[in-house]
């Protein structure tokens, strides 16, 4: 599958597990972890932060095959969800740190057309995250509003 804006088939990344099974070598019960996720949620750690630890820590590929329950339904059931989805709101940094950067750098036409394409994926999600509710029907992204949070 290609890239949104690119040309290029973009295939290198890293791989999700294959099958959804649990791993022989996972010690912890389906409760540990659980507690884990609402730890680090409750240190202010993202869904994909939290992910990241339990696999370098603790060995854990996957939540959702060991708990049967992904993530996000773990941390909504602890009222630990944020306001905006992360990725939405990583998105939104990444624009506001590229305005930061043409408001210095006038004559950057490059990255001109970057913020261009940023702020047609953040249209894109949002009108995803309204239709499921997960944000606000008025909701809406302005460049001088996202400055200023």
């Amino acid at each position: 599958m290609g890239r949104m804006h690119t040309h290029r088939h973009g295939k290198s990344h890293s791989i999700r597990p294959k099958t959804l099974i649990t791993p022989k070598w996972i010690t912890q019960s389906s409760e540990e972890i659980e507690g884990l996720v609402v730890k680090y949620a409750k240190e202010g750690m993202t869904p994909s932060q939290i992910g990241i630890k339990l696999r370098d820590q603790y060995a854990i590929p996957l939540v959702k095959p060991l708990v049967k329950k992904r993530m996000g339904s773990i941390l909504a059931e602890n009222d630990l969800t944020t306001d905006m989805p992360e990725d939405l709101e990583n998105i939104v940094k990444k624009a506001v740190g590229l305005q930061k950067h043409l408001k210095a750098n006038k004559g950057d036409r490059r990255n001109v057309r970057s913020l261009e394409l940023i702020e047609a994926k953040v249209h894109r999600l949002s009108v995803y995250y309204k239709r499921i509710n997960r944000i606000p029907k008025n909701w809406k992204y302005k460049s001088v509003v996202a400055q200023l949070e």
